[in-house]
């Protein structure tokens, strides 16, 4: 039987504690067999874990012979990890144990240094700072979860369900993971990733900026097919400046800011009309439903069809 270690720090995060937990408990082989069993670990005797306190049955030496540890998220994950646990867990990657993080939990595995040098996820609202603190991994806050092999990370909240589905499936195939998933009322696989959670209520245009009029009337004339040439000109900047003041002031280039911001409109009309994802398209300043879709699936890594199934309101 796999046995699955759950660290709780402190100021864990409830959901991200219960998900491994529920989730693999609830796995069963095709003889009826559970298929994992469960240790809850801890550093110190009590949690605190906000709603209610947590006493926890392992310690850290918990940790030792599991096969799998699970790190999940805590409500201020900057916090230093507890004495023991840092030197516990790299212990534990020594030893060949898998170990994964939910959502901010990626902090956590962060601290210890065993994402160095790897891809890694976390929620995608904390995925700057995650980067900005530790240059050396490699932030994508696309993703659900990254699969490193021994080392895994997944994003927010229910991103953590997508993360456990997918290792029962590394574990014991996908038969018996599309059970768990039922029994989770989960899909086996979530189409698309983060991106398409990721609110951005106006594209990067810090108040102020000298831009800023600039990036107004950008928004008024979507619809419009505009060209480096006619912004420039509406700025009364040359192209070459326009270049550089965008990538100082938004980070990114004008042709760039313009198809995000048609993207977040895009969005905006899937969600709150009925309108064809054609008309949608043209609405925004796509020239064709294929440059549409492409770009849309790009930026937000599913099709608009898929985006308003998931989103639209009722009625």
């Amino acid at each position: 039987m796999h046995t699955v270690a759950v660290l709780a720090l402190p100021q864990v995060i409830p959901f991200d504690l219960a998900t491994p937990i529920e989730v693999f408990t609830r796995t069963r082989l095709p003889d009826g067999r559970p298929g994992y069993q469960i240790r809850v670990c801890a550093a110190e005797p009590e949690i605190d874990a906000g709603a209610f306190v947590l006493r926890a049955p392992w310690g850290l030496d918990g940790l030792k012979g599991a096969d799998t540890v699970i790190v999940p998220g805590t409500a201020d994950p900057t916090v230093p990890l507890p004495p023991g646990v840092g030197a516990a867990l790299r212990e534990a990657a020594a030893a060949g144990t898998r170990i994964a993080s939910i959502c901010s939990g990626t902090f956590l595995l962060a601290a210890t240094g065993l994402l160095d040098g790897l891809r890694a996820t976390t929620h995608w609202l904390a995925a700057p700072r995650l980067a900005a603190a530790y240059p050396d991994i490699d932030v994508d806050p696309g993703v659900l979860y990254v699969d490193n092999g021994q080392i895994l990370t997944s994003a927010g909240a229910a991103a953590g369900l997508d993360l456990c589905l997918h290792l029962i499936r590394r574990d014991y195939g996908s038969a018996v993971a599309a059970d768990a998933a039922r029994l989770s009322v989960m899909p086996l696989e979530r189409e698309g990733g983060q991106a398409q959670f990721i609110v951005h209520d106006h594209t990067p245009s810090p108040k102020g900026v000298v831009l800023e009029p600039v990036l107004d009337w950008l928004r008024d004339n979507l619809a419009r097919e505009l060209t480096l040439d006619e912004i420039a000109a509406h700025a009364g900047v040359s192209t070459r400046t326009l270049m550089r003041r965008f990538r100082e002031q938004t980070g990114t280039t004008p042709l760039q800011w313009l198809h995000r911001a048609r993207v977040r409109q895009a969005q905006h009309l899937l969600e709150t009309t009925r309108h064809s994802v054609e008309r949608i398209g043209a609405q925004v300043g796509f020239g064709s439903p294929t440059a549409f879709r492409d770009r849309f699936k790009r930026t937000t890594g599913v099709s608009p069809h898929t985006y308003r199934r998931t989103f639209s309101s009722p009625g």
